[in-house]
C-alpha cells in the first residue's frame, strides 16, 4: 500500500503548468481533448503534416507536453512525420489522478484517439516511447496494429528499476507493472532501440537487454556520450536521418 500510495513523487513527476504551444516553434497544431476509461478528460496536440506517417509519442514521467516543444518541432521538420502527443493524466491539462494503471488507459484512449477519430490507418502509425512511455508503447505494439515501434531510453521492468532507485525495496511487485522485457519479445512489427551510452537514469544496458529480446527485424541505435534527456541533441542530424529512415522503410502493412 505504501508503494501505491506514494509513487507520485518517486515514479511520477507531472507538471499541470504548460510552458508554451507548438504555435511558439511556428507550428500548425490542434489542441485536442479526449476521453479516456473511466471519463477522465486527457489533452494533447495533433501537429499534422500532410501526407507523412504518424508519431504517437507517449512521453516520459516528468514534466507535460510543452516541455518536448523543441524535439516536436525538430521530428516535424527533419523526421517528416505528423505527431499526435498528450499528457496522462494528471499531466498538464489532463484530468484524472496519475497511476501505474491509469497511464494504460490513457495510453489506449490515444491509441483509439489517432485510429478512430483522425482515421489514421494502422499501416500509418508508429509509436513512440520515451523512458517510461516505453512502457506503454510496447504494451500497445503487442495488442494492436501499427507500422512500427520505437523505444527510446527503454528500461527492463519496474521491479529493475526499484532495485536501482530503492534498494530497500528489492522485492517489490507492483500490481500493474511495467515489463518491456518480458513483452518486447511479442511485438510483431519492427522494432528501434535508442539510448544514450551515458544515460544516468536508464543504464544502457538495459536497452541492449530490450533490443536482445526484441524479435527481428530490429535495429539498435546507441548514441555516444548522449544521457537520459539529451539523445536527440546529442545525436544531430544524425539522430533525425535515422528516424526518418527507420520510419520510412517501413512496409505499407500493418501487423495482423
Amino acid at each position: 500500500m505504501f508503494w501505491e500510495f506514494s509513487e507520485k513523487g518517486i515514479v511520477f513527476f507531472p507538471d499541470p503548468y504548460l510552458i508554451g504551444t507548438p504555435a511558439h516553434y511556428n507550428l500548425e497544431y490542434e489542441e485536442v481533448w479526449f476521453t479516456a476509461a473511466e471519463g477522465v478528460r486527457l489533452h494533447g496536440w495533433w501537429v499534422p503534416k500532410l501526407g507523412c506517417p504518424t508519431f504517437l509519442w507517449f512521453h516520459g514521467n516528468a514534466g507535460n507536453i510543452s516541455h518536448r516543444l523543441e524535439n516536436i518541432k525538430l521530428l516535424h521538420d527533419l523526421a517528416d512525420v505528423q505527431v499526435f502527443i498528450f499528457d496522462y493524466r494528471e499531466y498538464g491539462k489532463s484530468e484524472g489522478r496519475i497511476s501505474r494503471e491509469g497511464t494504460f488507459k490513457d495510453a489506449a484512449a490515444a491509441y483509439r484517439y489517432v485510429i478512430e477519430d483522425r482515421k489514421i490507418p494502422a499501416p500509418d502509425l508508429i509509436l513512440f516511447g520515451r523512458s517510461l512511455g516505453t512502457a506503454l508503447a510496447v504494451d500497445l505494439a503487442v495488442r494492436l496494429p501499427c507500422r512500427a515501434l520505437i523505444l527510446e531510453s527503454p528500461f527492463t521492468n519496474s521491479s529493475d528499476m526499484a532495485k536501482l532507485f530503492a534498494p530497500f525495496m528489492f522485492d517489490w511487485r507492483p500490481k500493474v507493472p511495467y515489463d518491456n522485457i518480458g513483452k518486447i519479445g511479442q511485438v510483431p512489427v519492427p522494432v528501434l532501440v535508442i539510448h544514450g551510452t551515458e544515460d544516468e537514469v536508464i543504464p544502457v544496458d538495459m536497452g541492449r537487454r530490450v533490443f536482445a529480446a526484441a524479435l527481428e527485424p530490429k535495429q539498435l541505435y546507441l548514441i555516444p556520450g548522449a544521457h537520459h534527456n539529451d539523445t536527440y541533441l546529442v545525436g544531430g542530424k544524425s539522430y533525425f536521418d535515422r528516424l526518418r529512415a527507420f520510419i520510412h522503410r517501413q512496409p505499407e502493412a500493418a501487423a495482423p
